[in-house]
């Protein structure tokens, strides 16, 4: 893939290590939250059946305690789940992280030994999901009071248990396939339902970046994200953040996550989200071609992607005054001796690259407060779909590859010599060598 750059899988949660400032677990006792909203497949995740037989002990024993134990201090819990659906760009995602047996859940089934593998199987966390969102109406008024409630998603529906809830058709139905982005939603929801104090808990950095740029929307006091799990687990304040942050800076913070890399977008390979975010800082007219980029419908500007371009360029090398990748590409290979997989991405894969920017930042994440998400399709904006799988199209220049055989350089200053790498091939210098093909003229 040299022809296109090195866009790579990668880690997004350095993001949060940014001068982000958080408060530690302890803290949560003290803070008067109304409401809580809870990223479902996480918390299955975290909270494991332990010495539960069947599913129905785990329900009964394990999960439902836990979401009794936050309305002891909130008075409404909202937990949203994934919905799974076969032609989703995050299949290939899932997929990477390994198969299990498909289980039927049911209140009698015997609880898998492996938890886990359990819920790597799409049906199986879809199955599971649904039963847990079957509350006891009688069971949650009777240990938690009459004036508590809890909301839970179930495919493109909500169900309630415990005190009415107001204005559900204000979330329902609704068509999003993340829990990232209807987490926001449900949050939109409890803040016009009176609540002003809300925490989301989540494990998921696209949560955070998502509720950063939507804070001054929501319209609350405070915004708390319990993040990460065990050792690692953090307060972050987002009102805080917020306020620490230019505004333009929270609004196009998602579509700086996806141009950095997210599950659905590739990262550049060896560039993390630290060395892009002081990259950003030290090049502010990026704000405002992220603020432009977010009204792309159609072809991407030149003057946008010049921006945008010139910006990966700072990243790969600060000193450069390149403003083009390929002029980048060819500086770096041809005077610096950098690796082929250390090169920026070539002009033809960055721009497919930020058309899988737009389609994950703009024509979904911005649309996280609105129940239902205009739907675009994938392959106008660098995606193609081979045996019903969404794969990313990374390039659509030929590969090096299989234009050329061998790519040959010399390290000549000056006149060329018998030891001349382009003269044991028995051929003429290029403008790859560091001659710059001057010797080939001579």
């Amino acid at each position: 893939m040299s022809q296109g750059g090195a866009l790579r899988s990668g880690s997004k949660s350095e993001l949060l290590d940014c001068s982000v400032p958080f408060h530690t677990e302890h803290e949560m006792s003290d803070m008067s939250i109304e409401c809580c909203v809870l990223d479902g497949a996480a918390i299955v995740q975290m909270v494991r059946p332990n010495c539960s037989s069947t599913f129905g002990d785990y329900k009964n024993k394990v999960f439902l305690p836990y979401i009794y134990s936050l309305l002891k201090t909130a008075r409404r819990v909202d937990v949203i789940f994934d919905v799974y659906r076969h032609d989703s760009l995050k299949m290939q995602t899932r997929q990477k992280r390994g198969t299990g047996v498909r289980t039927r859940v049911t209140a009698n089934t015997k609880i898998p030994s492996n938890w886990h593998e359990f819920l790597r199987v799409d049906d199986n966390k879809t199955e599971l999901f649904h039963f847990l969102a079957n509350t006891l109406d009688g069971e949650l008024t009777k240990l938690c009071g009459p004036d508590k409630s809890v909301v839970m998603t179930v495919d493109d529906s909500v169900t309630v248990s415990g005190s009415p809830v107001s204005r559900l058709t204000d979330i329902q139905p609704c068509n999003h396939e993340e829990a990232d982005t209807r987490i926001l939603l449900h949050c939109l929801h409890a803040a016009t339902c009176g609540n002003r104090r809300l925490c989301i808990r989540t494990v998921d950095t696209d949560v955070v970046v998502l509720a950063i740029s939507a804070f001054l929307l929501l319209e609350v006091c405070e915004l708390w994200i319990h993040f990460g799990v065990g050792k690692h687990v953090k307060l972050l304040p987002i009102h805080g953040i917020c306020a620490g942050l230019e505004p333009k800076m929270c609004a196009v913070l998602p579509v700086f996550h996806a141009v950095t890399g997210c599950d659905t977008v590739s990262f550049l390979y060896g560039k993390g989200k630290k060395s892009a975010w002081s990259a950003w800082k030290s090049f502010p007219q990026l704000t405002e071609t992220l603020v432009n980029l977010c009204n792309v419908t159609g072809d991407i500007d030149a003057s946008l992607l010049s921006v945008l371009e010139h910006f990966i360029v700072l990243l790969y090398d600060r000193t450069s005054d390149c403003t083009s990748l390929d002029l980048a590409r060819k500086q770096l290979f041809t005077k610096k001796g950098r690796s082929l997989e250390n090169l920026p991405p070539t002009s033809d894969a960055f721009n497919l690259h930020i058309k899988r920017v737009i389609y994950q930042s703009v024509h979904c994440w911005s649309h996280c407060l609105e129940k239902c998400m205009p739907l675009h399709d994938p392959a106008k904006w660098g995606w193609c779909q081979t045996d019903n799988t969404w794969m990313p199209v990374w390039m659509t220049l030929r590969q090096v590859a299989v234009t050329c055989r061998e790519l040959v350089h010399c390290s000549c200053k000056k006149a060329c010599t018998s030891r001349c790498t382009c003269v044991k091939a028995s051929l003429p210098c290029t403008s790859l060598c560091q001659c710059d093909g001057e010797c080939a003229k001579s």
